[in-house]
């Protein structure tokens, strides 16, 4: 096995922000102007709306970055809570908590906003936001539906404020790596890809997220929370666990479609160099956790894409055992190990085109990859984009379209589970449609005519592992016509 040289994270962290514009996101943007670039010494001013939960987290790195000395500062909170609101005031030590986060964005000394709300509300937060003239650190997912995904992206790229979703993932250094693998053709053409969440509790996922006896419709605002309003959810009555575990309810989450599948898919789309899919079918159901939730325990989505190739993304939320990530060339097999410190291998393929027995090749050997890895990917992620704020440069570790590629896969896996129907997905406009035959005879059509396969975004490597080499025999093929044979010459 060989060892490849490794990148450090100071080199990674300083090329990131330009020089993976192509692999990170879907497209560059233009940047603002330069007269809106922040100095080094100019304090950057945040809120929290949303600030239990995952919030916590990055209340904890933005409080360690002030304590370091760098120019940052929490100056507003906002959750409908009670007791979240105050311990999140308690903490971050500041003026402004409000219940409403609209009061939150009228402060004209809030520059950006981190939004660790329920995932129903971060398209309207992260919209309103950016329209007031905020930079948006989103959690993932970047939002309930694909819709609201597509509004969010074009909202950023009007209002040209800087935008993240929080995927900590992508703050390792081999989905970049990889990428630059596999568009210079070391695996030549890119067929297939995998990626897993898989867990398992007693209790069933998450209901770990505590029930308290003072979540009442008097320390909770619930008609903001719902925000039916706006129509963001149906009009219900108050429920703790819809309120504290709400990741197992439609109404206000995807389960581990969104919550889970955006993690891995995300960076596995970074890696393989696609983004949105044309088709899209989901399968499961709920199997073993019948606790009032909504969401399946059992779930598997299959995406396939225009550049010719497919990803698979499966898990359940009863046994932990991982498929584990892969990424399939027609001459190269790279596999993730679980340990991001391990890195990745290149294996390559056999092309002897006869039948191997199941698990006869489990793409072990190759060379291994290791580039360095963060000491924390959400410290690593906030560096980045704390370095994009400063540069006004939109290209973040997951911007917003590529947040929106990957909500646009999960949730088309959620509708076509729920519908029972394969679907396609227009790039260009957003429409989503009812699969058809079109799909499969595009391919046989290619097929006959003998066409080249199409090639994933950033390939530079021309047909290198993407063409065949047919036997001689193979010139006995071709129609009858006549009585003639084919083969035989004029």
């Amino acid at each position: 096995m060989t060892e490849k040289t490794s990148v450090t994270r100071r080199g990674f962290l300083e090329t990131a922000g330009v020089a993976t514009g192509a692999v990170v996101a879907a497209g560059a943007f233009a940047h603002p102007a330069v007269a809106k670039v922040k100095g080094a010494n100019d304090r950057i001013n945040f809120a929290i709306l949303g600030p239990g939960g995952r919030a916590q987290a990055h209340i904890g790195v933005l409080l360690a970055m002030k304590d370091e000395g760098k120019p940052v500062d929490i100056i507003a909170v906002a959750d409908v809570y009670d007791k979240n609101r105050e311990n999140a005031k308690s903490r971050t030590k500041c003026k402004q908590a409000e219940v409403d986060y609209r009061k939150v964005l009228e402060n004209k000394d809030v520059d950006a906003v981190v939004i660790g709300t329920p995932d129903h509300w971060h398209a309207k937060m992260s919209i309103d936001a950016m329209e007031a003239g905020k930079d948006v650190y989103c959690e993932k997912p970047m939002t309930h539906t694909v819709d609201e995904a597509r509004r969010v992206s074009e909202t950023a790229k009007k209002t040209g404020q800087i935008f993240t979703v929080g995927v900590q993932s992508t703050a390792d250094p081999r989905w970049k790596m990889a990428n630059e693998l596999i568009t210079a053709g070391k695996i030549g053409h890119v067929m297939q890809g995998q990626t897993s969440y898989y867990r398992n509790s007693n209790m069933g996922q998450w209901r770990y997220y505590p029930l308290s006896k003072d979540m009442t419709p008097q320390t909770v605002d619930w008609k903001m929370f719902l925000g039916t309003e706006f129509g963001l959810a149906p009009d219900q009555p108050f429920n703790r666990a819809k309120f504290a575990q709400w990741r197992c309810y439609w109404d206000f989450g995807g389960g581990m479609y969104t919550d889970l599948f955006v993690h891995q898919l995300t960076h596995l789309i970074q890696a393989m160099g696609v983004r949105f899919p044309r088709r899209v079918v989901g399968g499961g159901g709920l199997y073993l956790e019948y606790d009032g939730r909504d969401v399946p325990d059992v779930a598997t989505v299959v995406a396939d894409y225009d550049e010719g190739c497919q990803v698979i993304i499966s898990a359940t939320m009863c046994n932990d055992v991982q498929l584990g990530e892969v990424i399939r060339g027609h001459t190269g097999t790279i596999r993730f190990e679980g340990d991001p410190k391990q890195g990745f291998s290149v294996a390559a393929q056999k092309l002897e085109g006869r039948p191997a027995p199941p698990g006869a090749n489990t793409g072990e050997g190759g060379d291994r990859h290791k580039p360095e890895q963060p000491r924390d990917d959400t410290r690593a992620l906030w560096d980045h984009y704390m370095e994009c704020l400063r540069s006004r440069n939109p290209e973040t570790l997951c911007p917003a379209e590529t947040g929106y590629a990957a909500i646009a896969t999960v949730n088309l896996g959620v509708q076509s589970y729920r519908e029972g129907k394969a679907l396609f997905f227009d790039k260009e406009t957003g429409k989503i449609t009812d699969a058809d035959t079109s799909w499969a005879k595009k391919w046989e059509k290619v097929s006959h005519e003998r066409g080249k396969p199409n090639q994933v975004i950033g390939w530079h490597a021309g047909y290198e592992g993407s063409t065949l080499t047919p036997k001689d025999y193979q010139k006995l093929e071709g129609d009858w016509v006549d009585g003639k044979d084919p083969a035989e010459k004029a």
